[in-house]
């Protein structure tokens, strides 16, 4: 039995000192972009997702939504949701083509920026990309974001959410 569980912990801290090297290897910043063409023209599009006070309504991640008062540039945004609290802000901002929001905590595990473009599609539509430029600072989330969920889950539960409410 002995045996048994010195084996079982060195196994165990092996797996754990490979993924906090790996994750210390890795790099703190990366980039992450998905693409999508919704059947909604682009004015509509940039409204249902620059008002954040009505996310809770279509996104399944949230619970509520603060902000801190008028929508527009420079607004802040806290979202509630299953994964904690998440506060940004509008950092740019050109209806119907831009909307860039930036996380702003220095208490968080991650940072950085979604910037989104709204183009109109061929079809009518409006093919919609959220590139994210992030960074994840602790070595066991960079490990688990780039080997176990890949950098683009948020952004594909996101569309995926949006798709459904403009009705796809």
């Amino acid at each position: 039995m002995r045996k048994f569980l010195i084996s079982l912990g060195t196994i165990v801290f092996t797996v754990v000192a490979l993924v906090l090297g790996v994750g210390w290897w890795l790099p703190v910043a990366h980039n992450a972009a998905r693409t999508v063409v919704l059947a909604a023209p682009p004015a509509t599009v940039f409204d249902i997702v620059s008002d954040f006070a009505r996310h809770p309504e279509w996104r399944s991640d949230l619970t509520r939504v603060e902000t801190d008062g008028e929508p527009g540039m420079g607004q802040l945004v806290r979202e509630i949701g299953a994964d904690g609290e998440l506060p940004y802000r509008v950092t740019a901002l050109q209806r119907p083509t831009l909307l860039v929001t930036r996380i702003e905590s220095a208490s968080l595990p991650f940072g950085g920026a979604w910037t989104y473009y709204f183009v109109e599609a061929p079809s009518g539509g409006t093919r919609l990309t959220i590139a994210e430029d992030g960074e994840i600072y602790n070595p066991v989330f960079r490990f688990m974001a780039r080997f176990v969920f890949g950098y683009e889950a948020t952004i594909d539960r996101y569309l995926s959410d949006l798709a459904t409410r403009v009705g796809q």
